[in-house]
């Protein structure tokens, strides 16, 4: 009995060690299991429509909704990249989306990927003239442009835009650990050219 206990307790002991390093090695069958990627076409095709990495954008959905189409957020954010039905309506309105119906179009996962996709590019674009662009474009699609407009407006020129909500900052570093792990995991698959 005693000599079973401590294989178990051994046993355990390896396992723990061995997941604890994959974990960190992070080797791209290891981030393939945990990171799945669904909705590749639509993922590489709004990439390459809206010049975003798909890596960039697989992040995005899985830090928003776990690639769950299905998703609401308690906010009343929608579908994979948990769009708010306000910003969707406008979406729909600068890219001719004459019949949109925010309360059921935002569960189309191609819809909303577009929709999403278009969004993100039009920050991007919103923010190219500071260096920082990318990360204001991240911060604005967590956070809203309102609040990130009041941050550039409050930083001295010259100087990097500090994101006020820790929330919004780490989602920032959470999305960018995300891309870098689709890219590694998935680079052939998601290579857009």
């Amino acid at each position: 009995m005693r000599r079973a206990l401590i294989a178990l307790v051994a046993l355990a002991a390896i396992g723990g060690a061995g997941f604890a390093w994959v974990d960190h090695a992070q080797p791209g069958w290891w981030v393939r299991l945990r990171y799945p990627l669904y909705y590749r076409d639509s993922i590489v095709g709004y990439g390459h429509k809206y010049h975003l990495d798909p890596a960039l954008i697989a992040a995005v959905v899985y830090e928003e909704s776990h690639f769950r189409a299905n998703s609401r957020s308690s906010a009343g954010a929608i579908g994979l990249m948990q769009l708010l039905p306000s910003t969707a309506r406008g979406i729909a309105a600068h890219t001719g989306g004459t019949k949109f119906d925010p309360r059921h179009d935002l569960y189309d996962a191609d819809l909303n990927l577009r929709y999403g996709s278009w969004y993100l590019a039009h920050l991007r674009q919103k923010y190219a003239a500071r260096p920082d662009a990318g990360d204001l474009a991240l911060a604005a699609y967590n956070a809203g442009q309102a609040n990130v407009d009041d941050w550039i407006a409050q930083t001295p020129p010259g100087q990097p835009v500090r994101v006020r909500f820790p929330a919004t900052r780490d989602y920032v570093t959470d999305v960018h650990r995300l891309e870098s792990l689709y890219r590694k995991a998935y680079g052939d698959q998601l290579d857009s050219s």
